[in-house]
């Protein structure tokens, strides 16, 4: 029973992690023909005791279709050769995803423009009117 550090007051026990393994797609000659180097992590976001009811909304708007309808977030892992450093790669995404999860984003406070900026906006309209008036017709009285 390992615990995976997220953050300060965050970590994941490795036993909510299920680790997977297949033949991986892709270069490598026989080597990717003959191990099975691939790796596919699912963890059970929906129940984790581990995380807080926050950090689990946001995770699943995050992790979007990589997330299944009973809440388990399944990340795959092919690009090395080596099962070992498809695992590391595999756990450092997860880690990353749920760190990013947990920061909060500020709220929006609505601002108006000030009217120093609406009236170089108006100033702008004004001058560029006046090119496009200056392009008409020509008489000749």
């Amino acid at each position: 029973m390992v615990a995976i550090p997220i953050t300060r007051s965050i970590a994941i026990d490795s036993e909510e992690l299920s680790e997977t393994f297949a033949r991986a797609s892709g270069p490598g000659g026989q080597h990717v023909n003959t191990t099975d180097s691939a790796v596919m992590l699912r963890f059970d976001v929906a129940n984790s005791p581990s995380l807080p009811d926050a950090v689990k909304s946001r995770l699943a708007v995050l992790a979007g279709s990589r997330l299944t309808r009973d809440g388990v977030l399944i990340l795959r892992s092919e690009g090395a050769r080596s099962q070992l450093l498809n695992r590391q790669e595999v756990r450092e995404r997860l880690i990353a995803l749920i760190k990013e999860a947990t920061i909060v984003p500020k709220k929006r406070r609505p601002t108006k423009p000030t009217k120093a900026s609406q009236a170089r906006r108006v100033e702008g309209k004004v001058k560029r009117a006046g090119v496009k008036a200056g392009r008409g017709r020509v008489s000749l009285d």
